[in-house]
């Protein structure tokens, strides 16, 4: 009989087989990724290609970002639309939950909310933007808003389907333990529909910066929407990615977070099966 080697055997690999190193690749890819977009922004930049008021050397964008951290600019209007977008997530995801829910357990009511819901989803956000800013005022509250209609419709979607695809054997398990309908919900659906809803989740906390952004640059005050308009209007083009760049970490952040409660409350999915 031939011996087997330990390649052979399931579940027995040698060190250096290449397992290792790709998940070592896989966690450091993206910051291979920025490194490499910023080697060309260099490249770019030194060779003159573009002109510098329309991409600012790294250097330039760098010394905005210190000159907006020191004199206080760039905290004061990333707090702004940080708080904008909280509540507008917290308003969002709440009735997104709430009408999601009833929806997936009332077919009726689907018909019935369906035109409503899918013809305010379908038009852009920058449309019906000023309309809200008539109806709650240029202050903080028409951003909130705008927020929360634009998280709304992920959020909605992924309760629906999460419910919806609750197993039926699981259900009439349930029914013949005799389980109410708050122990069916704790027990199986919130379980079961957790894993799409968190991924509707994901969606929604990068469409925040969207919508805080869009209601700032409609009714302009503060906020990091109102630093683009700001420094564009000056030709501040360092300025103007300074703010962008702040946006996009807000919203890596903001998808990390959720990814990492994804992680912890999905845990038992990772278990291996007996």
């Amino acid at each position: 009989m031939m011996r087997k080697s330990l390649r052979d055997i399931p579940g027995k690999r040698k060190k250096g087989d290449g397992i290792d190193s790709g998940s070592t690749l896989r966690r450091i890819s993206p910051l291979l990724t920025v490194a490499c977009l910023l080697l060309l922004w260099q490249w770019i930049s030194a060779r003159e290609l573009i002109s510098p008021i329309l991409v600012p050397p790294p250097s330039a964008v760098f010394q905005a970002f210190i000159d907006a951290l020191a004199d206080g600019t760039l905290l004061k209007h990333a707090a702004v639309t940080l708080e904008e977008m909280f509540y507008g997530l917290l308003l969002g995801v709440g009735i997104g939950l709430v009408i999601g829910y009833a929806i997936a357990k009332a077919p009726l009511l689907e018909n019935i909310l369906s035109p409503i819901i899918v013809a305010f989803q379908s038009t852009p956000i920058v449309a019906y933007a000023p309309l809200l800013v008539i109806w709650f005022g240029s202050g903080i509250a028409s951003k909130i808003v705008t927020t929360a209609v634009i998280v709304f419709f992920p959020t909605l979607v992924n309760t629906i389907v999460g419910i919806r695809g609750v197993s039926p054997n699981l259900r009439d398990m349930m029914r013949s333990l005799k389980a109410g309908r708050w122990q069916t919900f704790r027990h199986l659906e919130a379980p079961s529909a957790l894993p799409v809803i968190l991924a509707g989740l994901k969606t929604s906390t990068t469409l925040a910066v969207i919508g805080a952004v869009v209601g700032e640059f409609v009714s302009q005050g503060s906020g990091l929407g109102y630093l683009v308009t700001l420094a564009r209007n000056l030709y501040d083009t360092p300025l103007v990615v300074v703010a962008v760049l702040t946006m996009t970490a807000i919203s890596l952040t903001l998808y990390g977070l959720v990814a990492y409660v994804e992680w912890r409350f999905l845990a038992w999915q990772r278990r291996p099966r007996p």
